[in-house]
C-alpha cells in the first residue's frame, strides 16, 4: 500500500481495503456525495448498496470514501453507508473542506476532487461516479474543482461525461485546456449524462478495458500527470431525450435564480428540479448510468493489476 504523505490520525482504512492494496488486488474508489446531496432518500442507500455489489460481482473491492465525525474514511461498512445515507446534517465536502471537516469533525460526502485526491494518496487508481463537475451555465466562472483536481491527479475516473446541467462544451474545453485526456468507452460523443448524443464529438473512442490501461499506462510513462477520464452513455434502456432533459434544465435553471440559490447548494437543486420535471425519469437513468460506471470501473481496476 502506498504510504499516506498525511497524518495516519485523521484516517480510518478499512481491514478489506488495507488487505486488497496490500496484495495488490483490484480497488474501486467511489465518492459519497452521490449519497448524501446527489439522490434521495431511501435511493441514496440502495444505490451506494448497488454500486459496491456490482464492484464486488466482478471480484473487486469498493472503496466508498467520505467523512464520518471529523474522521476520513476509506471503505465503509453497510452500518456506515445507512449512517451517511440517513444524517440530515451532512457537508458537501471536496478538497477545501477536509481540513475543517476535521476540526469541527463533521460528517459528509466527498465530491470527485475530494475523493481522487484521497483514493490517490494510498494507491487507488480507479474511481467510479455519475458525472463529474464543470463550469456552471450561470454563471460561467463557477467551476468546480473537480477540473483542476482531474488535472493533477494520475487516475482513471469513470463517468456518464459531467452533470447535464452544466456547461458542457466549456467543459469539455477546460478538459482539453487542463491536458485532461478524455476517452469515449463505445462511443464517440461526450455524454450528455441523461442523453447519449451532445454534438460534442470526441478526439478518442476505446472499445475495451485492455484499451484504457493502455492508454492510461502510457499517458503516465511519458511524464503526464493528469487524469484519465473515461466517459460512457447510460445503458441504451434508460437513455432520455436530449431535448426532452434540455427543457426541463432550461426551467430548472430559471428557478434557481429566482430562489437565489447559490453555491454548493445549485447542484442538489438543480437534480432534485430536473427529476420532478421529468417525472422521474431522469432520477431512473441516473441510478442506471452509476451502476454501470461501477461495473466498467471495476473491469477497469481488473485489468490495470492483471497487466502489470
Amino acid at each position: 500500500m502506498k504510504k499516506l504523505n498525511l497524518d495516519l490520525k485523521y484516517f480510518a482504512i478499512s481491514e478489506s481495503i488495507k488487505e486488497a492494496l496490500s496484495n495488490g488486488k483490484p480497488v474501486v474508489a467511489l465518492e459519497s456525495t452521490v449519497i448524501t446531496h446527489g439522490l434521495p432518500k431511501p435511493d441514496n442507500f440502495q444505490l451506494a448498496s448497488d454500486m459496491e455489489l456490482e464492484i464486488r460481482k466482478q471480484g473487486v473491492f469498493p472503496a466508498t470514501i467520505a467523512v464520518l465525525n471529523g474522521v476520513i474514511r476509506i471503505g465503509l461498512s453497510e452500518e456506515e453507508l445507512s449512517s451517511l445515507a440517513n444524517e440530515v446534517d451532512v457537508h458537501k465536502i471536496s478538497i477545501r473542506d477536509f481540513s475543517p471537516a476535521v476540526v469541527k469533525q463533521w460528517s459528509g460526502g466527498t465530491t470527485v476532487a475530494g475523493t481522487i485526491f484521497i483514493a490517490n494518496q494510498i494507491g487507488i487508481r480507479v474511481m467510479a461516479t455519475g458525472g463529474i463537475g464543470g463550469i456552471h451555465r450561470q454563471p460561467p466562472y463557477d467551476i468546480s474543482t473537480d477540473l483542476p483536481q482531474l488535472a493533477k491527479t494520475p487516475m482513471i475516473v469513470v463517468c456518464s461525461g459531467a452533470k447535464a446541467i452544466l456547461d458542457l462544451p466549456a467543459t469539455v474545453e477546460y478538459l482539453e485546456t487542463a491536458t485532461v485526456p478524455v476517452l469515449g468507452y463505445r462511443t464517440n460523443e461526450f455524454p450528455a449524462f441523461y442523453s447519449k448524443d451532445s454534438g460534442l464529438v470526441l478526439s478518442v473512442s476505446v472499445d475495451s478495458p485492455s484499451d484504457i490501461v493502455s492508454v492510461a499506462r502510457r499517458h503516465w510513462e511519458l511524464g503526464l500527470k493528469s487524469a484519465i477520464l473515461v466517459v460512457q452513455p447510460p445503458p441504451d434502456s434508460e437513455i432520455l431525450s436530449y431535448t426532452v432533459v434540455q427543457g426541463a434544465i432550461e426551467d430548472a435553471l430559471l428557478e434557481a435564480e429566482n430562489d437565489k440559490i447559490r453555491g454548493q447548494a445549485v447542484t442538489p437543486y438543480l437534480l432534485n428540479r430536473v427529476s420532478e420535471l421529468t417525472g422521474g425519469a431522469s432520477l431512473k437513468t441516473n441510478l442506471a448510468l452509476l451502476r454501470n460506471n461501477a461495473r466498467l470501473a471495476a473491469q477497469i481496476s481488473k485489468e490495470l493489476i492483471t497487466s502489470s
